[in-house]
């Protein structure tokens, strides 16, 4: 006789049954909304009141760090919805996580080499922004690899023999 012990017991708070590479799309989607916010915020974005709609005028920068406008904040904020939804399928996730990847690592080239001062630097994209791009789109690649199916413990009810 076995006894099936439900499946959340087997799962790590929070995962929802969710497989490695859809975790990774869903932290990437909640990282990039947060962001997408912040970029908004007085305190995290320096000069919020210059912030331009798009282009290399714009003198908002994100922590101090990271030049920011509303389209560089907008589009952080429709990427992490993005991730977020497709964070419920692991098919999903991966290619969230691959073509995402690979469109950093697109962007990263592009930044190193337009100008920064022309008009080319509409998104705007200074050298910091230019190799975050460059890590995240390695890392989301990467990720892309992770496992697109559940383990067996979190996948199975736990079966016990008497």
């Amino acid at each position: 006789m076995t006894t099936n012990d439900s499946a959340a017991t087997n799962r790590a708070p929070g995962d929802r049954g969710r497989s490695p590479v859809q975790l990774a799309a869903l932290l990437h989607g909640v990282v990039f909304v947060l962001v997408g916010i912040a970029g908004f915020i007085p305190g995290i974005t320096t000069n919020v009141g210059s912030m331009e709609l798009g282009g290399h005028h714009s003198e908002a920068m994100l922590m101090g760090i990271f030049q920011v406008s509303i389209l560089h904040n907008v589009v952080h904020l429709f990427y992490g919805i993005a991730g977020i939804a497709l964070a419920r399928r692991a098919d999903w996730s991966w290619l969230y996580l691959l073509i995402g990847g690979a469109m950093y690592l697109v962007l990263w080239i592009y930044g190193l080499v337009i100008d920064k001062e022309s008009m080319a630097n509409f998104v705007p994209l200074n050298s910091a922004d230019d190799w975050l791009h460059f890590v995240l789109g390695l890392t989301m690649i990467a990720l892309s690899f992770l496992p697109r199916h559940r383990t067996a413990d979190a996948a199975a009810p736990a079966r016990t023999r008497r």
